[in-house]
């Protein structure tokens, strides 16, 4: 068994994430923080996995993937370890997104549309908190963001507010596929999807470099049409890089006549199986290739045991989304998002329909392809 480095007691942490008044954090005398770095301590990946509330967004890999795309983050993973320094009770994972322009803050986590504490209880939370808290004061940060799925109930804190402006829609897979295919609608999902089964196309695994270029250049064209900044292209290749030869990712793109129109990107951990990505060739979109993938995604998934299908996050506002949704009978619930100091959750709300929001949708939905790539590239050395 390789030795493993020893977790970093809070109270010894390095000056640079020093909090101005360190303290020893004990949990009922039976528990103590640390900071670990999961790349090399394989506890924190066993730990995901055991955990309810895991998910592939806290995996290390996840940190590796982050920091070798965003020069602007750093991750840093506070858990809170059992009496002898050994065992990993409960975690929460958060990155110091640098930007002179947004303003610098910790996240938990960027880019994952589920996210989660790893803790059970207020009390656990409460105690990881206030040790990202001294994080904060050390780097400066005034703005932390912590975002959830599962694990809103048990953060009961004062020093946060809350903000519920995406919801997540899924299907319970367990139901069967004839239960699942009778909550469709008549029209919009059940007609769409015999159209597109009929219009000669194609699922094509990616299993290429080439597979992955072709994603993104339909990624591309998707981002232009709704008006968004471009990702740049090593978060998809560092994606694949990291989760692909685990079957973690997967990359499935419908084919019309040797030509790729649409494509999904699939992340799979647990019983869970989540379209985070899903990009189109508005040109053949009567062919209906998306109810294509969507519809064959659903099948595979059940086939492989998983239980659920998450059709990804929506913004509230986004109401023709939520709706092409709700159309496949799916479920929805809110993800909730925690804000430090409290005022930061109203603010967040004006943002995403501030000017500068509209003037940039309006830039990237008109900017030519290299343009789009400055801008994407740009904006995202701000975001997280």
């Amino acid at each position: 068994m390789t030795d493993l480095k020893p977790p970093i007691p809070y109270r010894t942490l390095p000056a640079e994430y020093h909090a101005s008044e360190p303290r020893d954090h004990h949990l009922s005398g039976k528990a103590n923080i640390a900071l670990i770095d999961p790349l090399e301590d394989p506890r924190w990946d066993q730990f995901v996995e055991n955990h309810p509330n895991g998910w592939i967004c806290h995996l290390s890999g996840w940190k590796r993937l982050l920091e070798s795309t965003f020069r602007h983050m750093r991750g840093y993973y506070f858990v809170l370890l059992d009496n002898r320094g050994k065992e990993v009770q409960a975690g929460l994972p958060v990155f110091h997104v640098k930007s002179w322009i947004l303003g610098d803050r910790l996240v938990s986590i960027p880019f994952a549309t589920l996210c989660d504490p790893l803790v059970s209880t207020a009390g656990q939370f409460s105690e990881l908190f206030s040790a990202i808290l001294g994080l904060a004061r050390s780097l400066s940060v005034q703005r932390v963001e912590i975002r959830t799925f599962s694990a809103g109930h048990v953060i009961e804190d004062d020093r946060l507010s809350r903000s519920d402006t995406y919801r997540l829609h899924y299907l319970d897979l367990q139901n069967g596929s004839e239960a699942l295919k009778k909550n469709f609608h008549p029209s919009c999902v059940a007609r769409a999807i015999r159209r597109s089964l009929k219009s000669d196309l194609n699922l094509k695994a990616a299993e290429s470099r080439p597979d992955l270029m072709e994603f993104y250049r339909l990624h591309r064209l998707t981002r232009k049409d709704a008006g968004l900044p471009l990702h740049p292209f090593r978060l998809f290749e560092s994606l694949w890089e990291n989760f692909s030869s685990s079957g973690q990712v997967q990359i499935t793109l419908a084919v019309k006549d040797d030509q790729a129109i649409s494509g999904v990107l699939s992340l799979k951990y647990k019983r869970r199986v989540s379209c985070d990505y899903v990009v189109f060739d508005q040109k053949h979109k009567q062919h209906r290739p998306n109810h294509f993938l969507y519809w064959n995604a659903i099948k595979a998934a059940r086939s492989e045991g998983f239980s659920v299908f998450d059709f990804g996050r929506t913004a509230n506002g986004n109401l023709s989304l939520m709706k092409f949704k709700e159309r496949w009978g799916a479920a929805s619930v809110s993800l909730p998002q925690f804000f430090h100091p409290p005022h930061e959750a109203h603010a967040q709300l004006q943002d995403m329909g501030s000017m500068k929001q509209r003037l940039l949708n309006a830039v990237c939905k008109h900017a030519p392809d290299f343009a789009q790539t400055v801008i994407g590239d740009f904006c995202y050395r701000h975001m997280g």
